[in-house]
Formats: C-alpha cells, sequence, structure tokens
C-alpha cells in the first residue's frame, strides 16, 4: 500500500459530560495536530496517490468550522462528547466526501482507505481508518 499524509492544526475548548472524564468535564482549551493519510494500493498515471497540495487545502476546508471555537456550541455538536476519538470520525467524513466528489485529483474509487490521526499531547493520540467503498 502507498499512502500520502498531510498536517494541520486546530485550537479549540470544550468540555465533557461523564464522571470518566474527571477534571476534562470542566471548559478546557486544546491544541490538536490533525494528519490525514489518503491510501491506494497503486500509484497514478503520475506516481502519486493523491495531489498533496489538493490534500492538504481540503483538510484546512474540513478543520475550519472547528478552529478557534468552543465545540460545546456548534450545532451539530449538541449532546455530544466531542472526544478526540469523535473528531477523528468527523474529520473522515469531511475527508471522504471530498474525496467522492473528485477534490483529490483522483477518482475515490482508486484509494483504498483514509486514516484520520489526532494527537491531543506529544505522549496521546487517537484514529479513524476506513476504506471509501
Amino acid at each position: 500500500m502507498f499512502a500520502v499524509e498531510v498536517r494541520d492544526h486546530v485550537m479549540i475548548a470544550h468540555s465533557f459530560r461523564g464522571k470518566v472524564f474527571g477534571p476534562a468535564q470542566a471548559l478546557h482549551g486544546a491544541t490538536f495536530v490533525i494528519d490525514a493519510a489518503f491510501i491506494a494500493e497503486t500509484l497514478d498515471d503520475n506516481g502519486i496517490v493523491v495531489d498533496i497540495g489538493l490534500a492538504h487545502e481540503v483538510l484546512k476546508e474540513v478543520l475550519m468550522p472547528l478552529n478557534y471555537r468552543n465545540l460545546d456550541e456548534v450545532p451539530e455538536f449538541k449532546g455530544v462528547n466531542t472526544t478526540t476519538e469523535f473528531l477523528t470520525r468527523y474529520v473522515f467524513d469531511g475527508l471522504a466526501a471530498a474525496a467522492r466528489g473528485g477534490r483529490l485529483g483522483r477518482n475515490a474509487g482508486e484509494l483504498n482507505a483514509i486514516r484520520v490521526t489526532i494527537s491531543e499531547s506529544h505522549v496521546a493520540r487517537a484514529w479513524y481508518e476506513a476504506p471509501l467503498s
């Protein structure tokens, strides 16, 4: 398998519901580093997985609604714990929609999967990976 990966970051605030979260139940901030890997079994005629510039632009677009936001106030997240794991799926869904819409410079049917990794610190991260089909 081949992969190309792009990276960006967001600064957010949020809080969690549930005793399992301890002090994170209070409003707190985080800077997340997001890595998006586009995975294909083969390279295209240009020798690439996807256009890396387009992939980076799309990742920035998907993250824009989150950056410098209190996620507790984002209507589509109402009633949801915006955990790192939850956010990996949110980012994946945005990237997958862009891939299916042909916005990465390659037919989405030629991509095997996308993996989104969010690092919440230098010692902890979560990821979500799924096929595009």
